[in-house]
């Protein structure tokens, strides 16, 4: 990835930012306040935002990442405070993509990121590009496509419907789901999976795009192979 990543963190501890830069310093990071940024960054955007804010709680402040231009698309992370199922379920409700539990450090930041990055070991490299009828998944450039026409897609959902296009026909639970997406299984429950995969069936129909996925009952979801 040749463009930088872009970190937004609310959190008030002014040793994290200059802690974070040292252990990862291709990074760039910012404190982010309750106001939020207009100008688009070049690259993904990706923001840590803390349960509690001096000024607004912290799901008013992912309901404003993802309704502004410069951060509708970034990765919201939820940092709650105790892991709370009704909080987890409250942050994904107001558009985070994620939760942990904090507080931050530098570590668990950098180990958050590396996930994503695809830094953890897989078992081979995907293919540059994939295909599934008129679905098309760039990865190198992170860009999905429907008989030509981008669609946008979270971090999570991307990295979902890579998975799928990967091995079509195939059932997986939504445990093996969490842990192909480099989750902890104790951290994420397997219902935040189906609020992924809604995402991402939204996004596809959205767009006029079919939705491949099918729901297997009790065992979990298939992506069904596409006529051209």
């Amino acid at each position: 990835m040749t463009e930088p990543i872009t970190v937004l963190l609310t959190a008030q501890d002014p040793a994290l930012i200059p802690a974070l830069q040292r252990v990862r310093p291709q990074l760039r990071a910012m404190t982010l306040g309750s106001e939020i940024p207009e100008t688009r960054f070049d690259g993904p955007v990706w923001c840590f935002v803390d349960w509690l804010l001096p000024e607004i709680s912290g799901l008013e402040m992912v309901r404003r990442l993802r309704e502004a231009k410069a951060t509708r698309h970034s990765h919201i992370t939820m940092v709650l405070e105790e892991g709370d199922p009704e909080e987890r379920r409250r942050a994904l409700k107001a558009g985070a993509d994620d939760y942990l539990v904090g507080p931050l450090s530098p570590r668990k930041l950098a180990e958050r990121l590396d996930l994503y990055e695809g830094t953890d070991a897989s078992p081979a490299a995907p293919r540059a590009r994939l295909t599934n009828g008129g679905l098309s998944m760039d990865l190198a450039a992170h860009q999905l496509r429907y008989n030509g026409t981008p669609i946008a897609l979270r971090p999570n959902e991307f990295r979902l419907l890579a998975h799928f296009m990967e091995h079509p026909d195939q059932v997986f639970s939504r445990a093996a789901l969490i842990d192909r997406l480099g989750k902890d299984e104790e951290a994420i429950d397997e219902r935040t999976v189906d609020v992924w995969v809604g995402r991402l069936r939204r996004a596809l129909t959205a767009n006029g795009a079919p939705d491949p996925l099918r729901t297997v009952r009790s065992l979990g979801y298939v992506m069904d192979s596409l006529g051209e």
